[in-house]
Order: structure tokens, then C-alpha cells, then sequence
């Protein structure tokens, strides 16, 4: 650990190198699928943003935070905000949801990095950001916005009894969840997400320093 504290201004490109080729695999060259069909394929998918939680916990902290954080806002405004308007149109034209929804949790992964980001810069510890971004995948992953949907849609006649959708969910219960299955589901990561919040990893980081 020492050695690693040591090479920290690199240590970013770590995790910065792999979530970049593999964005650029799974969104460029392999076809879009709304899918998950077994959990290697979910752990595939997930990998870049784990990755990119890695390289904003160790990014090196200094005097260019400011510009960084606004252009991650210009980046937002000037070309996620228009290609994701632009893929509704397309669906709405051709009915390719599948490449609305890969750029929609493009663009989920990148909010929540740009906060990541942010909090680092703003004076964060890797060890804290590492904590709060683990516990933020957890949320993402919990389909909370699957429930959501469920509730939220405007669907006719009555609200299906199982969420046929949520293929992240199914790849772990075996089939469509029902919305209790779905329920515990989300509960279950909420309380690890609260549970990763609460582990003292900076005071484990320190002692392991101090040795």
C-alpha cells in the first residue's frame, strides 16, 4: 500500500486506461443490447464503471479542478444532453430502443462520475470516494429505476405482476421478478450501500499507513 501511496498521481490511469477501452468496446463496437443474458455479461457491462470509479477516487487533486469540473458540465450541455435527444428521435423513427436505452445508462454512469469527480476535487480522500462511488454502483444496480418504471408508466389496464424488463435482476432470481422479488432486491443494496457509508476505510487506510 505503501508503494501505491507513493505512485498515486499516476495511479489514476489504472483505472482510467481500461474503462476507456472498454466504453469504447461496448458502446462502439459491439451492437446495442437492452439484455443481460447471464452474469458474466452483467459483470462485463458493469467493469467500465467500476473501473472509472477507481480513477476519480485516485485522480490527482491541484489547481485545475475548477476548469475540470466546468468542462465536465460543457461536455454534458454540448453532447450527452443532444445525443440523447437525438436517439429518442431515432427510436421514435425507427423503434430502436435498445440504442436509447445502452446511451441512457452512458449517460447515468457519467452523472455519477462527474459527482465523483467533483467530490475529489473538491478535497476528498481516494479512500472516501472509493467508499461513496461502491456504494453508489449499489444504487444504480439496485433497480431502483426499474420499480420506478413499474410505478411511474402509464400502463393500460393494470400494472404487470412481474418486471420482465429488469434482465439485471433476472440473471440473479433465475426469471422476470415479481415486484416483492424486486422490493427485496432494492432493499438489500440500499442497506449494503449504507453499510459500505459506514465502514471507517479511512481509518483502516491510516493504520495500514502508520505501519
Amino acid at each position: 500500500m505503501t508503494v501505491l501511496y507513493a505512485s498515486r498521481r499516476w495511479l489514476w490511469l489504472a483505472g482510467a486506461v481500461p474503462a476507456a477501452l472498454l466504453t469504447g468496446l461496448i458502446m462502439v463496437v459491439l451492437p446495442p443490447d437492452q439484455t443481460l443474458d447471464n452474469l458474466a455479461e452483467w459483470l462485463f457491462k458493469l467493469s467500465p464503471f467500476l473501473c472509472a470509479v477507481l480513477a476519480a477516487a485516485t485522480f490527482p487533486r491541484g489547481r485545475f479542478g475548477p476548469a475540470l469540473v466546468v468542462t465536465g458540465v460543457l461536455v454534458y450541455m454540448g453532447y450527452l444532453d443532444t445525443a440523447l435527444i437525438l436517439r429518442v428521435l431515432e427510436y421514435r423513427q425507427q423503434g430502436e430502443f435498445a440504442v436509447v436505452y445502452q446511451f441512457q445508462l452512458f449517460v447515468v454512469t457519467y452523472i455519477v462520475l462527474f459527482g465523483l469527480l467533483a467530490f475529489r476535487l473538491g478535497g476528498a480522500r481516494t479512500a472516501t470516494v472509493l467508499k461513496v462511488g461502491a456504494a453508489a454502483v449499489l444504487v444504480v444496480i439496485s433497480g431502483l429505476n426499474d420499480l420506478g418504471f413499474w410505478v411511474m408508466n402509464d400502463w393500460e389496464g393494470a400494472r404487470p405482476a412481474t418486471l420482465d424488463w429488469a434482465s439485471h435482476i433476472i440473471v440473479f432470481t433465475g426469471g422476470p421478478p415479481s415486484v416483492p422479488v424486486a422490493v427485496v432486491f432494492l432493499l438489500v443494496h440500499l442497506v449494503l450501500a449504507g453499510v459500505v457509508l459506514a465502514l471507517p476505510v479511512e481509518r483502516w487506510v491510516d493504520e495500514r499507513l502508520a505501519r
